[in-house]
């Protein structure tokens, strides 16, 4: 079924078109859920760096523009997807995460509330923010620092530049709004295991590690516990992750040993090359 068979009974006018843009590479396991929650927008764009399961093949059942592009990075590959959008506004929905109805219909009404402004000259934001609640071992976070999560997703075309440290930063043109009340949050399924958590704090840690280096910042084994110990204490206590029972634990923990990978991995070392050691 195509992008048109999802559309909302809401039609917008042609200026507030909303195209919704996903990031993925190897994204089958809820890739239907993410795209079929993007039916508010005029159009999909689906931005894939080397899929090898289904990907493709859901996001074009849905007539999702499929585009490939080598993995850059988060930055380079959104500046990309930018380049690529044709309406007025995108949506950016990651591919582990799933906009309920309520949240499309409320942005729906404040990009066209935006855009009338515009073009009636009047001032009007640039981008909305919203909120997003997390799956983690068994629960939805409510605390730990992962609730409320507000993030900026939605954005006025040539209005925005993105950079990129250990995470990805959006950087709007002006106003940025809230949009939607609790309960109108986007919904994030972010690890399917430890296993998984473990894989995205590695690659976070490297990240974090060489933004520390590129900026001159030292790190090392201190700095590592230290800044281990107190984000185990920001997360778990002064965040009252402790309310979120094992799951607020196992995520204290595991932010706990990032900040350590992270201050850890500034040091240099030969690691025994050129290996002619007696």
């Amino acid at each position: 079924m195509g992008i048109k068979g999802h559309m909302s009974s809401t039609a917008l006018p042609l200026q507030a078109h909303i195209t919704g843009i996903v990031l993925t590479r190897n994204g089958q396991r809820l890739m239907e859920q993410c795209l079929a929650s993007l039916s508010f927008c005029h159009s999909i764009l689906v931005v894939d760096s080397g899929s090898t399961d289904e990907t493709m093949a859901i996001a074009r059942r849905f007539g999702a523009r499929v585009v490939e592009n080598a993995w850059p990075g988060f930055a380079n590959q959104f500046t990309f997807a930018h380049g690529l959008v044709e309406t007025d506004w995108f949506f950016i929905l990651d591919q582990d995460e799933i906009c309920p109805p309520a949240l499309g219909q409320r942005l729906q009404q404040a990009v066209a509330q935006a855009t009338r402004h515009t073009n009636e000259g009047s001032h009007a934001p640039v981008a909305f923010s919203v909120g997003r609640k997390s799956w983690y071992f068994d629960r939805f976070l409510q605390h730990s620092g992962w609730y409320p999560d507000i993030i900026a997703r939605v954005f006025r075309r040539g209005l925005v530049s993105f950079s990129q440290d250990a995470h990805i930063h959006y950087h709007p043109q002006g106003e940025t709004r809230r949009v939607g009340a609790v309960g109108e949050e986007l919904i994030h399924y972010p690890y399917t295991s430890f296993f998984h958590h473990l894989e995205k704090l590695n690659v976070y840690a490297q990240q974090g590690a060489e933004s520390l280096r590129a900026h001159g910042k030292p790190g090392g084994i201190a700095k590592g516990l230290l800044h281990g110990g107190g984000r185990f204490l920001r997360i778990y206590v002064l965040k009252r992750g402790f309310l979120d029972g094992k799951a607020g634990f196992l995520v204290a923990v595991h932010g706990a040993f990032y900040a350590f990978l992270k201050y850890a991995r500034v040091l240099q070392a030969s690691w025994g090359e050129p290996f002619n050691h007696h």
